[in-house]
């Protein structure tokens, strides 16, 4: 995809007056923050562009030179490294260009539930905790529990976990979707290898101005929590069920002592479903592809599978296998499946934008 250079010049120009502005000291308040977020949305997008220019002025300059005998015996070399490296620039400043997702940025709430499979996909789901929690240190995020319905045999079936850091949601949200294992349990004496699921949603972290719920809209129950092992929370009446009467979406909280505290991360894990419901109503067709990228969540719509006797794992939506079991659960792996994925968004994208 090559972009006039006129286009490119109109990018670096608007980027110079926006910087101009913002050392004139002239900004402030919410016009300087209005100004300080285009300048960082703009800035990897006009320096893409800057580069580019360049490299075309040159290119140019060096193909002038071919018409000079003595010259063009020093440039040709020079010339093929231009051509060959140029469209690589030219696709890094396409996708710096395409149109990025506003919670790209933020925070999210990693919500894993088992599904199919009874304590396997229990223990599965607490694998994928452990993987995800791996992944997130590598970054240099941070992981906090929410929300823990732990199994009598280990692992959860059902939690929910705040990840905080730069970029979390644009990294994450492929991960969005059913995640099938194939291993052979520990309880099975007969080695016969079985087949389980877990759940995975990715949601963005919002602010209160991004969704206000009305107190009207709520509805309470307290009652006494039920736990594994017999723990605390059986023995006071903590647990949260909040229900949203206008969408009818309810949120469980019973991990904490306090009721106060289940129901501080009840509302959190509640305002971040209604956002995502309401960006998924305003995008459309986008949330439709979106979703159809990454999975609607639904049970029976597969989208990785993790086989522990082969040692592989195979993402269905790209057709990518890779046969490092153990570096994906412990974290390093995971990011390559994640960047592949990321590139094929990308590449689906540019091509739309080509048609």
């Amino acid at each position: 995809m090559t972009i006039p250079t006129e286009r490119l010049a109109q990018i670096t120009h608007r980027f110079a007056e926006l910087e101009a502005r913002m050392a004139s000291g002239q900004l402030e308040g919410a016009a300087f923050t209005a100004a300080s977020r285009d300048y960082s949305e703009l800035e990897p997008v006009a320096n893409a562009a800057s580069h580019v220019l360049a490299m075309r002025e040159e290119l140019d300059s060096l193909t002038a030179m071919l018409s000079d005998p003595e010259m063009k015996a020093m440039v040709e070399d020079e010339l093929a490294q231009l051509k060959h490296s140029l469209p690589q620039a030219e696709h890094a400043l396409a996708i710096a260009m395409l149109p990025r997702d506003e919670a790209d940025n933020r925070s999210a709430m990693l919500e894993i539930r088992a599904g199919t499979g009874g304590d396997e996909a229990a223990l599965f789901a607490g694998d994928l905790l452990r993987m995800y929690e791996r992944y997130a240190a590598l970054q240099g995020w941070k992981v906090e529990p929410v929300s823990m319905n732990a199994a009598e045999v280990g692992g959860f079936k059902e939690v929910v976990a705040s990840v905080t850091g730069p970029n979390v949601f644009r990294k994450l949200k492929f991960e969005s979707g059913v995640h099938r294992v194939q291993r052979v349990p520990v309880t099975e004496s007969g080695g016969r290898i079985h087949t389980s699921a877990a759940t995975v949603a990715v949601l963005p972290e919002p602010t209160e101005v991004d969704v206000q719920i009305n107190d009207g809209d709520l509805k309470f129950d307290i009652y006494r929590a039920s736990g594994a092992g017999g723990q605390h929370v059986n023995t006071t009446d903590s647990a949260v069920r909040i229900t949203h009467l206008p969408t009818g979406l309810v949120v469980i909280c019973q991990d904490e002592r306090s009721q106060h505290k289940n129901k501080a991360k009840a509302l959190l894990v509640l305002r971040a479903r209604l956002y995502e419901k309401m960006r998924d109503e305003a995008q459309g067709e986008e949330a439709a592809a979106r979703r159809a990228m990454v999975g609607s969540g639904d049970r029976s719509e597969r989208i990785r599978t993790y086989n522990f006797p082969q040692g592989r794992v195979t993402d269905h939506r790209i057709g990518l296998t890779l046969h490092r079991l153990d570096e994906v659960l412990a974290g390093p792996a995971l990011g390559e499946v994640i960047d592949a994925l990321t590139a094929e968004d990308e590449a689906k994208r540019l091509a739309a934008l080509g048609e």
